[in-house]
This record gives structure tokens, sequence and C-alpha cells, in this order.
């Protein structure tokens, strides 16, 4: 019997998402002291492995683990801040470099419709981590929202984070002011 013409049923794929489900961490944290972000950006692991984009001086810009969209990275101190006004001077413009310098990669990588930038302070602003200052830069297009965030509270994302690590890394604005590898030396 041929099934041309009958309707196909296709099939989602998420095979991370048993993952964040059941709570376990989908690379393992860094053990050590200090905030989960501080572990990772000094874990010694390459930046590929610990999904971070940029190093500044005093900022730094990593993948989200539990993306909203494909892209979704996040902008920070190095040092954990909690609040913005906890942050002093050349920290401060540089975390908001880090953003306009994150948002130029997500439109070079992804070439968005429209991108949201975020910040959430403290645990009844939204933030999950609220002893770490961190800012939320995704891609977003019209039309975004499917039937599985309405009806199953689930996002579906098209690539792994390996492949939205390289996209990004590879549209990040290269010779930027503070522009510093995981060796230490300026890219």
């Amino acid at each position: 019997m041929s099934d041309e013409g009958a309707p196909r049923l296709d099939r989602l794929w998420a095979g991370w998402r048993s993952t964040y489900v059941s709570g376990e961490e989908p690379n393992p944290v860094p053990s050590g002291t200090g905030t989960i972000f501080e572990r990772i950006l000094q874990s010694g692991l390459p930046d590929e492995e610990s999904y971070v984009l940029w190093r500044g001086t005093h900022c730094a810009a990593l993948l989200n683990a539990y993306p909203y969209s494909s892209g979704h990275l996040m902008v920070l101190p190095i040092r954990a801040a909690r609040d913005l006004l906890d942050l002093e001077g050349p920290a401060y413009r540089e975390l908001w470099d880090g953003v306009r310098l994150a948002v130029d990669a997500i439109r070079r990588a992804y070439a968005p419709d429209g991108v949201n930038v975020g910040v959430n302070l403290g645990r009844a602003g939204g933030a999950s981590i609220p002893d770490h200052l961190h800012v939320h830069c995704l891609p977003r297009w019209a039309g975004d929202t499917t039937f599985l965030t309405s009806v199953a509270e689930t996002r579906m994302l098209p690539e792994t984070l390996s492949q939205s690590w390289r996209k990004l890394r590879d549209a990040w604005p290269a010779g930027t002011a503070g522009d510093v590898s995981a060796t230490g030396e300026t890219r």
C-alpha cells in the first residue's frame, strides 16, 4: 500500500530536555567556591566546552545552559555582583559594551527580526541566579511562539548549544577592546 498523500507525522527531537526535566546539569558544573558563573569562568575548561563566547577585562559572555531560544546568551561581570549598583565605572561600562557586542553577534549569526535584552534583579525580579548579575540577550522572530509554548510549556530549539556557540563565536566582533581569549591573549 502506498503512503503517498497520507498524513505524515513529524518528529520533534529535543534529547537535552530530559537532562533539564530531571534536574541534572547539562554539563558538570565546576566545583569550587563562588557563584556558578565564577566557577565556569575560572574552570580552566576550553571556551568551547564551557560555552564562553567572550572574555573582557571585567566582564564575559556565555551561552545560557537553558536557553529560551537558540543563540540565547548572557553578559555578566567576571566577579559576582548582585546588582547594577554594585558595579564600579570600568566594569559597568564594559558590561554594556559587552551587551552591544552580543547584540551585534546575535544579529550577524541569526539575522533575527528583533533582539531581547533584559536583566532580572533579585529573586522577586525573576533572577534564577540572584547572586550574580547577568544580562540576557537573545534573538527573536515574528511569530516565534509555537503551540508547544502555549500548550506544553516547552520550547523547540533547532540547534545544540555547541552549534550555537560556534555560530556566535564566529560572528563575535573581533578586535574589540578587552577581547581576551581563555589563554589571556588578546584576540
